[in-house]
């Protein structure tokens, strides 16, 4: 059987649409770093999704091909990813960056009227068994066979650690009614959000954007958290 990671880990790829206290683990990821308005056609976020998946089905394939990876088994490409920040112009510490849910001067959540001010980390889960050489194959194998610079993909190990998160249905831009839920929630458990440069706003897409209407789509939303006063 090909192995799902949204079925076998269902606490954090389908939580319920309310909020919920959870420790993520470290996991492994392909990533692409970029900036700018998400929806711009043939845009930066655009083209780094493309990339992604060329480097996770060249992963998933090597079991037609030459090259074996040591430890693996067939698996479905877990969904696409997305760390999300703005940033003030002159930023002197991190109380100057803003998440999709969080305060810019002037602003109360998300500045939606400038997307083109978004910094982005997009990303795609790797299962354990892909090491560094493996990556560097694919990376190599991609390029080759799909004639296309990879160059810009890294592979990332992340640690989330403690959480808040919930699912959230309908268009990306009513994300700020789920995040006030979600932080009314964990201020009554006793936490505090703890958005650092390391830690970031997350979103995990379970939708295809292209194919469900905005009012139905799925997405998770999470954010880091700590003890209130650590």
């Amino acid at each position: 059987m090909v192995f799902d990671f949204k079925k076998e880990y269902k606490e954090f790829y389908m939580p319920k649409n309310n909020p919920g206290i959870v420790t993520v683990p470290r996991m492994n990821y392909i990533v692409v770093r970029g900036t700018g308005d998400p929806n711009q056609e043939d845009g930066e976020y655009k083209h780094a999704i493309g990339l992604l998946y060329g480097i996770a089905f060249t992963i998933k394939m090597s079991k037609k091909g030459d090259y074996r990876i040591d430890g693996y088994f067939d698996f479905v490409v877990p969904p696409l990813e997305g760390f999300w920040w703005q940033v003030e112009r002159h930023p002197v510490d991190a109380m100057q960056r803003t998440d999709r849910a969080g305060r810019r001067e002037g602003v109360d959540g998300i500045d939606y009227a400038h997307k083109e001010d978004f910094h982005w980390i997009s990303m795609i889960r790797l299962p354990d068994f892909v090491t560094e050489d493996d990556f560097r194959w694919a990376v190599d194998e991609a390029t080759k066979k799909k004639k296309q610079d990879y160059s810009k993909v890294e592979l990332l190990t992340v640690e989330e650690g403690l959480c808040v998160q919930c699912m959230h249905i309908g268009s990306y831009d009513d994300e700020p009614i789920t995040v006030a839920m979600m932080h009314e929630f964990m201020e009554k458990q006793g936490y505090e959000l703890d958005i650092t440069d390391n830690r970031f706003h997350h979103e995990i897409y379970l939708s295809d954007a292209r194919k469900v209407a905005p009012e139905k789509l799925k997405t998770v939303i999470r954010h880091p958290i700590k003890t209130k006063g650590n």
